[in-house]
């Protein structure tokens, strides 16, 4: 579901509580909360790119891997950014935020308190006393409910993790991969493994203004999560460079071994 919303409502004063979590927090008659872009800098993430194409993605496919993915839950909408433009985002419900901290890089310790928070806010939903009174069985029954759910997602976000780990020593603090890295990591040279992503149809040839040609990844594989594409500068010259992901890494490692293999 895509929609476009130019007044979303201020938080309430019900959700100006101590945790900057519950200030983001809002409420509408299908319940409670939290726009994207407002959760993204309390997480530690400053791009939107990477924080909707990584994290956010993650935590869909995580959604559709427990069977539990809704348009309702991931709601995407567009509202006007700066200059007027419109730009993306997401509402996301109590579910949906869980996942996406759950998605969210571990070693940032806003991650972490992400985490806990929406850990505990789904645990005092599912625990949360019903309209009307229930018998001592009842309740048992519902409390273990929430505890089998609460394990079959956790292990269900165990599996839909990303490969991330044994690349985690070679990734910088933005959790990316230059290029030239990758290269030496396979021992080729850069030209060599951006020309072989080139003819793998991963990367294309991009030509500057002044003439100058560089390989650049396609935008699927981008907006993907794969690779991430940054404009830089050196020496009053701004040009972009190349990234991969954790997930970038599992393809280009994946694609060479079946390369060397052929």
């Amino acid at each position: 579901m895509t929609y476009v919303n130019n007044n979303l409502p201020d938080p309430t004063d019900a959700t100006r509580g101590a945790s900057p979590f519950d200030r983001i927090r809002r409420e509408d008659e299908s319940g409670e909360y939290w726009i994207a872009r407002e959760l993204m800098p309390l997480m530690s993430y400053t791009r939107w790119e990477d924080f909707a194409h990584t994290v956010i993605a993650r935590a869909i496919r995580s959604s559709e891997n427990t069977g539990t993915f809704s348009g309702q839950a991931f709601s995407a909408f567009t509202e006007e950014g700066t200059g007027g433009r419109a730009r993306a985002d997401y509402r996301l419900n109590r579910q949906a935020a869980y996942l996406v901290a759950m998605n969210g890089d571990p070693n940032k310790p806003a991650v972490a308190a992400a985490q806990a928070y929406f850990a505990e806010r789904t645990r005092e939903a599912e625990l949360a006393a019903p309209a009307k009174p229930m018998s001592e069985l009842e309740m048992a029954r519902q409390y273990v409910q929430a505890l089998e759910r609460e394990a079959v997602i956790t292990a269900e976000l165990e599996v839909a993790k990303p490969k991330a780990n044994k690349w985690e020593q070679f990734l910088n603090s933005e959790g990316l991969i230059g290029m030239r890295e990758t290269a030496d990591m396979l021992g080729v040279d850069v030209r060599v493994l951006t020309g072989w992503l080139v003819d793998i149809n991963v990367f294309r040839k991009v030509t500057s203004q002044a003439g100058g040609g560089r390989n650049m990844p396609r935008k699927p594989h981008q907006d993907s999560g794969m690779f991430v594409v940054k404009l830089e500068q050196r020496n009053g010259w701004t040009f972009p460079t190349a990234y991969a992901t954790a997930k970038g890494l599992d393809l280009i490692s994946d694609m060479w071994g079946k390369r060397a293999a052929a």
